[in-house]
């Protein structure tokens, strides 16, 4: 450790004024804990509301919004 370093920096984590942004660690632990959210949002079940919106769309169907306004 260098007089420049803080205490408890990791090898090849460059302090953040020196990049101009977060350490190396701090970025690798958002980007695990985005990973967990992001993969918790993914094994939710689509809305049913949803599906018969797709649907709709798929086969080119009007929404009974559309009908009444027509």
């Amino acid at each position: 450790m260098t007089e420049d370093e803080p205490a408890g920096a990791l090898p090849g984590d460059r302090p953040c004024a020196a990049r101009g942004g977060l350490s190396d660690q701090t970025q690798q632990r958002i980007g695990h804990q985005l990973r967990a959210l992001y993969d918790s949002v993914l094994e939710q079940p689509v809305p049913d509301r949803f599906r018969d919106l797709i649907a709709r769309l798929d086969d080119g169907s009007p929404s009974p919004d559309d009908i009444g306004s027509a």
